[in-house]
């Protein structure tokens, strides 16, 4: 009788199955090192106070910056509870489904034998920074109140 195998072994040899591994050891470290971070921040709760240092800017100056409610954001996006995590910080929200995606894409194009391109020029990144700036100063103005985290 013959071997299943046999038949389609010839499809993917060896090789390229070991560069595929490979391709995939730095997307797979980064996606373990992130899950990680969510792993520890969901079983250690930032909502009780005395387990994560208090942002700096925060403290010294008690101006809430674009990362303030971030750890609280992602707690509560790991439990399940979209509208606290986007009442805590929604650009963290935003960035969590868009590192998502762009894992995902990664996967996808080096199993394909594909470099993952990012083509950001000077307007996203200035574009990304102004709604980061303008996140910041309305969440630290009176009418703002509702972006505290």
């Amino acid at each position: 009788m013959r071997d299943v195998n046999a038949d389609t072994e010839h499809l993917v040899p060896r090789p390229a199955r070991a560069a595929v591994l490979a391709r995939l050891a730095v997307p797979a470290g980064l996606l373990a090192a992130v899950a990680g971070a969510f792993a520890y921040v969901a079983t250690v709760d930032p909502n009780e106070p005395g387990h994560y240092p208090v942002c700096p800017l925060y403290g010294y100056t008690g101006l809430y910056c674009p990362g303030c409610g971030g750890l609280r954001s992602a707690h509560a996006f790991i439990h399940g509870d979209l509208t606290a995590a986007l009442q805590a910080n929604a650009p963290a929200v935003a960035a969590y489904l868009a590192f998502a995606v762009l894992w995902t894409v990664w996967v996808i194009r080096a199993v394909r034998g594909r470099p993952m391109r990012l083509p950001l020029g000077p307007v996203h990144l200035w574009s990304l920074g102004a709604v980061l700036l303008v996140f910041t100063i309305v969440r630290n103005l009176p009418f703002g109140g509702w972006l505290h985290p």
